[in-house]
């Protein structure tokens, strides 16, 4: 929905400033110029205040956050699915019957048949390296349910600086627009003899700098930052589904108890109803 929304922000400034008798050429003329100036500006502000690391995660970031959703019912459904044949196997086989799904899980049918799962790095490496761990030390569902929290932090906090710094460009933009503005006003200066149709032309490319200013900073940049805060708590709200069915599991509960923990605490949206996760999960009973 990010272009569509771009759509609707162009059609609504512009169309409307058009249809109301606007002249799209002057904006047009003064816009490659201003916004050298504004977007050079604004990019060279950017990579001299961050690290290139969270330089290149904003880029990132941001051309998700126009192009992509965040986890939707099916792919919680298709979680709860592997979360449930996985633990299903840990019960009857035990560790050794999962060890060698989380060693190596690019290589596991268990994973492979679920694509969505496997394609979210940070998931797969939280569900592999917390059961590597409970499976080899004795840990209480509180040290979990810590160890878990700190994983969680620490995944996205390199994203959230990178958000941080995508919307402080956009706080930025403005001001830029400012400068860019009071430049043309400069070059107006050495044109004051060359009559007021020279003048008046000159005047509108500098306020067209202050106007494409504002117009990035509230109607693109920002709205891209706040799209990237939430594609962070909805990837956030993934991994704390997982970490529900492992806390449950090191609780001792059975996987479909497990699963239900897990499903609880997806927001009610995007959960799938009970009846439905009941049906998964005695396909893949069948099937075993």
């Amino acid at each position: 929905m990010g272009f569509v929304g771009i759509i609707i922000v162009f059609v609504a400034v512009f169309g409307t400033f058009a249809a109301t008798g606007g002249h799209m050429g002057v904006i047009i003329d003064a816009a490659i110029a201003e916004l050298l100036i504004i977007g050079g500006a604004a990019f060279g502000a950017y990579v001299l205040g961050n690290p290139m690391k969270i330089v290149k995660m904003g880029m990132k970031l941001g051309i998700k956050a126009l192009t992509a959703k965040g986890p939707q019912k099916a792919d919680y459904t298709e979680l709860l699915q592997m979360l449930f044949q996985l633990f299903q196997l840990f019960r009857k086989e035990g560790p050794q019957g999962v060890e060698k799904h989380i060693e190596e899980p690019e290589k596991s049918d268990i994973f492979k048949a679920y694509p969505g799962f496997m394609k979210n790095h940070h998931a797969v490496d939280f569900l592999c390296d917390t059961m590597k761990v409970t499976l080899s030390a004795e840990l209480s569902p509180y040290d979990v349910d810590d160890l878990l929290d700190a994983d969680i932090k620490g995944i996205h906090a390199e994203e959230h600086l990178a958000q941080h710094a995508v919307a402080a460009v956009a706080g930025g933009f403005p001001g830029l627009g400012i400068v860019a503005a009071v430049l043309g006003i400069v070059k107006t200066m050495s044109k004051l003899s060359e009559g007021t149709e020279v003048i008046g032309a000159s005047v509108a490319h500098a306020l067209v700098g202050t106007m494409l200013g504002v117009f990035c900073a509230y109607g693109l940049i920002e709205p891209v930052a706040t799209k990237m805060s939430a594609d962070i708590e909805a990837e956030g709200r993934y991994l704390q589904c997982i970490k529900a069915a492992l806390i449950a599991l090191q609780r001792g509960a059975p996987p479909i108890v497990c699963v239900e923990f897990a499903r609880r605490s997806i927001m009610p949206e995007e959960r799938p109803t009970f009846a439905e996760i009941d049906k998964a999960t005695k396909e893949i009973k069948k099937a075993a």
